[in-house]
């Protein structure tokens, strides 16, 4: 799995020159893109197939303020995957040192908004998800 970095853009600090913490969201939006293209379900991929997951809840934790040009690394995982959701788990550090943990978790539904089984409906992709599943 290649590395997950962002370098904080001076656009996306508030006046006290500090990341303002409604970008670390995208972040982990950036962060989940890139794994599942890494693993080979991309958003194009998951939508040509039928597959919405829309985010149902977010955690967010901040621990160190970061600013620009800070280049945040990211660790994203699977935290739990069950038959009707998916919850990813997020580490961010610059230069080792964490400055921010979260939690985004996610429904899937088809392209009529009913939810789908995942492991029923699409088990390649159930599996893929599986395999980076880290049980705490």
């Amino acid at each position: 799995m290649e590395k997950i970095t962002h370098r904080v853009n001076y656009y996306e600090t508030d006046k006290m020159g500090i990341t303002h913490h409604s970008n670390y969201v995208r972040f982990m939006e950036e962060a989940r893109i890139t794994f599942l293209e890494q693993i080979g379900w991309g958003f194009d991929k998951l939508e040509a197939q039928g597959i919405a997951s829309p985010v149902v809840s977010i955690s967010c934790n901040y621990k160190k303020t970061t600013t620009f040009p800070n280049v945040i690394e990211t660790d994203i995982y699977v935290k739990n995957l069950t038959a009707a959701k998916l919850t990813f788990g997020y580490e961010m550090k610059v230069e080792d040192q964490i400055v921010f943990t979260a939690e985004s978790s996610h429904c899937f539904i088809g392209n009529d908004g009913r939810p789908l089984i995942l492991q029923r409906a699409f088990p390649e992709f159930y599996e893929k998800i599986k395999e980076f599943e880290r049980k705490e």
